[in-house]
This record gives C-alpha cells, structure tokens and sequence, in this order.
C-alpha cells in the first residue's frame, strides 16, 4: 500500500478498469475499490449458476472507435467470437424481425394497420411539435404517432416504470438518434428481399448485423483487464464499499474511507479520484457536504431482475433477444444465452433463457421471493411460446440494481449543477462511465469516457472533454495520436478535443 496514491477509482466496471488499465501500462500507480466481493465488470459481469453462464442486460462488443475496438483485441486477444445478431419484437401475440423487415411487418400488420402508420407518419412530418421535450414527442415526430404507439411506448415505459411524456427527450435522441423511419424502410426492404450487407462502422449502430462476443461472456474481458491492470502494477481491492470521501482543500488530496465485508474500515489517500459510482451515492459520500446535495438525491434509478430458466434441449432459438412489447405479460426482455455463446450453456444441449424485469429496488417485483418470479417467468414464457414451461427443470433469479440512470424531466439540470461544483469546489475528483456521469452510455462510451479521463490525467491538462462521449461519439486516430504527442512531448498545450 502506498501512502498517497496518484489515482484512486471506485468501480471496477469498464469505465473504472479502462482508467487503470490505461494507466497502470502507462507507468502510473493506481488502486481500484470494488464493491462487489466476487466479481469485476459491473453490470457488465458474467454470472454463474452451477456452470451455466449469464450476461446481465446483453453486452454486443462493437464500436465505432477503432481505439476500443484495438483496446478489446489488447486486452482479450483470443477469446472472441463472430456472432450473427438476430433480434425480435413480440407484440399482440406476434413476432417481427428487430430491425424490422418491411413485408414482414405490413403482413403482421395488415393493410389496414400499416396504412394508418403511413398516415400517421405524413402527419407528423406535416405538423411536427417544435422543440420536443419528451420522449413521446420525439419518437412521435420521428415516426409518427401510430408507430409510436405500437413499437416504442409499451416497452418504453415497461423499461423506466414511467409514462413517455415525464421521460425527457434526451434520452431518445441518445439512443435512437442517425435512425430515421426512411432508413428503417430501406433497412427493411433490403432485409426482406435477402439483401445483406457487412456491419461496417459507418452505419446505424441500431442496424448491425452482427457483432462480436467473448466466448464466455462480457466478464471475461473484465477479468482479463484486472489480471492485468495488477500485472502492470495497479492495485485492485474487491469487497470494499466506499463510504465517505474527504477533500483537503490546503493539500488537494483526498482521503476515501471504506468498509470492508467484515466490517473493517480501511483509508487510502490520492490526488486523484474517478468514480463510477452512481452519481447520487457519491455527491451524499462527500466531505465538506456539497451544495447540490439536493440536486443528487433527485436523481434516479432504474433497476431490473433476471429470472433465467433452464430446460430440457429444444428446437434451437435463433435470437439473441426478444423485445416483449406485448402489455399482456410483465417481461421486457428474453435473452437467449446460447445464441450469444455456445459456451455460455454448462451441458452444451439444455436450452436456457434470461426473462428481463425491470422493476424499483425494494418495490413489489424486487423483493418477490425467487420461487414467485420463477412462477411468473414460466407462465408468461410459455404465453409468449419460446419455451413449454414443462421443460424447465432448474432456475434462478439475478438482481441488478441501478442498472439505468431515469431521464426525467429535471435530470439535466441538476447533472449540470452537480457538474459545476465539482469543477470549482473539488479538484481531482473526475466522473466517468454509466453511473458516474448519470449517463444511459454503452459499454464502449463507458470505456472511452474512462480512457480519455486516464489521458486526462497523464497530461496534467483537460485535452478531452469527457462530457462529449456519447452514443454518436467518434474520436478519430488522428485526435488520439495527437493526444499521445502531446503526452509525451516536454509542453503540454491544453486544449479540448472533440
């Protein structure tokens, strides 16, 4: 243990272990805290239940940066698979293709249906809402009311436990924006007709069609990156709970209190401090108590359970998941573990489902004894028809909490105040991935953020703005290479990099 070190992170989830990667092969020491007792990668972890393998919430592995593309391949050179992405929607009791496939779904539809979506959508380009600030009228000017309705609000709001008007608007550009309804028509048609084409970088990232995956899971690169955060040096501690963190402003450190798993208490000191940790917890940890106290509790979370059923060898899924619109049943998502990896399955035949629930911590679904849920996920697997209840001969229940930070309707503003003390009151103190920022980031934008932060601070300057890593983030090789002179050059320039 050192006496000071130079970076601390809470979190050892891929924004965290991408920090200390980074900086641990760099030369810099760092020590990570984990609250987790078992293991590393956060929601991005791979759970094991007597051999057979889960992901908790699905994790695709493709980017458009070439740099955590290249970062993946670093860490996990080996281990990856080529996997075709196969998603479907259910929806009043039928299945459509994800992204959709145009005479597929006029054909679910009926004529009648689907002409009043063609209407519905002229309408809405005719008289759009200005300045749309809910996710309801975003999606509505994109696609039209009737669309909105069919594909986007049932499982919307199954997914936040809260109607589309109170949902802010940001989130739907974040995670629907560069997806038009002209381009999902011209997606589908050339689905439908069988005309394919590679996933390159350029497209939709809604629109891939196939992605690649470790063969065990999405943890095996996150163990893969602790092993070697500590082979460069870096110190990782698991079942440690931050608690409490002191700033002293005359000496610029800080001072992190956490408690072990048996109780003990342990202090470590650092001139630099990245978190992970859901923004809310963290502002409530700190010393001398921030002013936007108020502004982090406001913050939000939304958290879900997987119930995974096992059953006897079926007729092979092709889908990597199941989007569950229909209003009929209470789940939101099936993930089918073996169209992800083979290797995910303990026998190598057994058939063996993820049912998605997302729910409040501590409400009536989260604390329903496992057998109730277990109960419920084999009726409504067998209502949805993607496996005979009778079939199941083993289960479990997986919770996950804080899985997505809620966008509601003030979320923004009280983000941003927090932001602002943290720049003029604490220095050192650094967000980064999902949590940490309030953030809905995919695991590559988390990586980036924590990448970047880490450059940040080998530079001694503000060269990238982390705040600009978003779903469309693009960082060129040329920036990062410009970047990496700036590191290594004797003057370092601050400046920003877009």
């Amino acid at each position: 243990m050192r006496d000071i070190y130079e970076t601390l992170v809470i979190g050892a989830g891929p924004a965290g272990l991408t920090a200390a990667y980074t900086l641990a092969k760099n030369g810099r020491d760092v020590l990570v805290l984990e609250h987790d007792p078992v293991y590393v990668g956060g929601i991005s972890r791979t759970a094991n239940y007597k051999g057979f393998l889960f992901d908790i919430g699905g994790h695709r592995f493709f980017s458009k940066s070439k740099e955590i593309v290249d970062l993946w391949n670093e860490i996990l050179p080996d281990d990856f698979l080529e996997r075709p992405r196969l998603s479907r929607i259910f929806y009043r009791g039928r299945f459509y293709a994800y992204p959709l496939k145009a005479f597929e779904a006029l054909r679910n539809l009926g004529l009648a249906e689907s002409a009043r979506c063609v209407a519905s959508f002229g309408l809405a380009k005719l008289f759009p809402i200005k300045d749309p600030r809910s996710f309801h009228q975003w999606v509505r000017n994109q696609f039209g009311e009737r669309l909105f309705g069919i594909f986007f609000k049932t499982y919307t709001e199954k997914v936040w436990g809260m109607g589309c008007d109170e949902i802010s608007a940001d989130w739907a550009a974040q995670r629907i924006k560069g997806l038009s309804l002209g381009a999902a028509v011209v997606d589908g048609l050339r689905r439908s007709l069988g005309i394919r084409k590679g996933s390159g970088e350029g497209g939709a990232k809604t629109l891939i069609e196939s992605f690649r995956y470790p063969r065990r899971g999405p943890g095996m690169m996150w163990e893969a990156a602790a092993r070697k955060v500590q082979a460069f040096g870096g110190e990782l501690l698991m079942g440690r709970t931050v608690e409490k963190l002191h700033f002293d402003e005359a000496r610029k450190l800080w001072t992190v209190t956490a408690r072990c798993g048996d109780g003990a208490v342990e202090t470590f000191t650092a001139r630099n401090v990245l978190s992970s940790a859901p923004m809310r917890e963290l502002i409530s940890a700190i010393e001398p108590k921030p002013l936007t106290l108020f502004n982090a509790r406001a913050l939000k979370y939304r958290d879900f359970l997987t119930v995974v059923l096992i059953g006897r060898p079926q007729k092979e899924l092709p889908d990597n998941w199941v989007y569950i619109h229909d209003p009929s049943v209470k789940v939101g998502r099936v993930q089918n573990f073996r169209s992800w990896s083979p290797e995910m399955i303990a026998d190598g035949v057994s058939t063996c489902l993820g049912l998605e629930y997302f729910c409040f911590e501590g409400d009536g679904l989260w604390n329903s004894p496992d057998d109730e849920l277990i109960a419920l996920a084999k009726d409504e697997i067998g209502k949805i028809g993607l496996m005979n209840p009778s079939d199941v001969f083993d289960a479990c229940v997986v919770r996950q909490p804080k899985a997505y930070p809620v966008y509601d309707d003030s979320y923004a503003q009280n983000v941003q105040s927090i932001r602002r003390e943290i720049a003029t009151r604490f220095p050192g103190l650094r967000l980064i991935g999902r949590n940490g920022m309030h953030k809905y980031n995919n695991q590559d934008h988390a990586m980036m953020t924590g990448m970047l932060t880490a450059l940040n601070i080998m530079a001694g300057a503000d060269l990238y703005d982390v705040w600009n890593v978003n779903e469309d983030a693009e960082y060129s090789e040329a920036g990062m290479s410009g970047a990496r002179e700036a590191l290594s050059s004797e003057r370092l320039t601050p400046r920003k990099v877009a």
